[in-house]
């Protein structure tokens, strides 16, 4: 991102410069899988050195950053509060789309949204039946080896996808996840061209997943529908893929009018 395409670091009218500022020095370091050196914080933001030093110390002093032992930047724990408490009202605004999608379909619900350079399920509506899946909320997983994670990661630069692969990992849970960047963005194209992710037992041997980015969302999110293999089938894709655009576009909407 150049500092151009920064919004945080342009003046709003009625903003406060330096909030504005420091919201843009957090982008900027969440923007490179949460940590970035100075001076790629310099290049990215487009401020005076100064102020950037005055700006970091001030964030890391509140502890929402905090200084690596090599003198690069990362997010710090005073953001962990805040997140919890923001992806809980993540899952507070997907949870009637949620809801919806498992009486219409029958099977499991998830919205989950990017940690970092994992993706962090923030809340699930689980299926009724006996066999059904369970995705226990809070936890993370690696975007390669997961439908909801690939979602995000067709939304996302070319850069950025191989920086989150180089520093969380390919590993590979199953003989069908995808080991290698080269098979990851292949499987971005596919996505793009699609307009949807499926997890083909990649995560989990037996279950089949199907999930969709949320269009202009204030974060990456995305919502997915998952279950077993015997029954999560191309047919349940026909019923499915045009019920989660749905449920994508509404869930979008409802984060618009509440900006």
């Amino acid at each position: 991102m150049s500092s151009k395409d920064t919004p945080a670091i342009r003046q709003s009218k009625g903003g406060v410069q330096s909030v504005e500022r420091a919201f843009g020095l957090l982008e900027c370091i969440a923007n490179s899988a949460g940590s970035a050196t100075l001076s790629h914080i310099a290049a990215d933001v487009n401020l005076p050195l100064p102020t950037i030093h005055r700006l970091l110390n001030t964030l890391v002093n509140l502890g929402v950053v905090r200084q690596l032992p090599d003198r690069g930047y990362a997010l710090g724990p005073g953001l962990v509060r805040l997140g919890d408490i923001a992806g809980s009202q993540l899952g507070a605004v997907a949870r009637p789309y949620l809801r919806e999608l498992v009486a219409e379909l029958g099977e499991s619900a998830n919205v989950a949204t990017m940690d970092g350079d994992m993706v962090v399920y923030v809340d699930q509506v689980a299926s009724e039946r006996q066999m059904r899946m369970f995705t226990e909320v809070g936890r993370r997983a690696h975007m390669h080896a997961t439908g909801v994670g690939k979602a995000i990661l067709a939304g996302l630069e070319f850069e950025q996808v191989r920086h989150i692969a180089a520093t969380a990992g390919m590993p590979t849970p199953t003989e069908y996840s995808i080991g290698t960047i080269e098979d990851l963005e292949a499987e971005l194209g596919r996505i793009r061209e699609r307009g949807y992710a499926i997890d083909e037992q990649e995560q989990e041997l037996g279950v089949r997943c199907f999930a969709m980015a949320i269009p202009d969302s204030p974060v990456p999110l995305a919502i997915s529908v998952s279950g077993p293999i015997s029954r999560v089938d191309q047919s349940f894709a026909d019923r499915a893929v045009p019920l989660l655009k749905d449920a994508a576009a509404r869930i979008s909407a409802e984060m618009q009018s509440g900006r």
